[in-house]
């Protein structure tokens, strides 16, 4: 646990934030945005693009590799996958003045891929100065 926590604790944490933030209670009627609309989908999609560098970088980290290797983000798109449909399971079930919603995952998976991506475009530019 210790050595998971070394490796992923920046992605634990953030994913406790999440987990916090799309639990709180927001005032805001159905199909509206806090400030625009579709803005709940573009917080979505940061949230997991963050989570999803940090989550990325614990695994370069872990692995001692210098990029993401295929398998590894494969692997961790399942991960980041799994905890959007749990978030919007628990915002559909278990925190009843939120609501569930395909969207969401949909706005979760976009982020989670943008940042695996920007971790392989990042990763393979540094190696190529090397």
């Amino acid at each position: 646990m210790k050595s998971t926590f070394k490796y992923y604790g920046p992605a634990i944490l953030w994913a406790l934030f999440v987990l916090i933030l799309c639990a709180i209670p927001i005032s805001v009627r159905e199909g509206e945005g806090l400030f625009f609309a579709g803005f709940d989908k573009m917080v979505h999609c940061i949230f997991f693009f963050v989570l999803s560098v940090l989550y990325c970088t614990g695994s370069i980290r872990k692995w001692h590799t210098r990029n993401i290797r295929i398998e590894i983000a494969m692997k961790n798109t399942v991960v980041l996958l799994s905890y959007g449909a749990l978030i919007e399971v628990l915002q559909s079930r278990v925190f009843t003045w939120r609501s569930g919603d395909w969207h969401d995952l949909l706005a979760d998976t976009i982020g989670a891929s943008m940042g695996i991506f920007a971790v392989l475009v990042t990763g393979n530019a540094i190696n190529s100065n090397k």
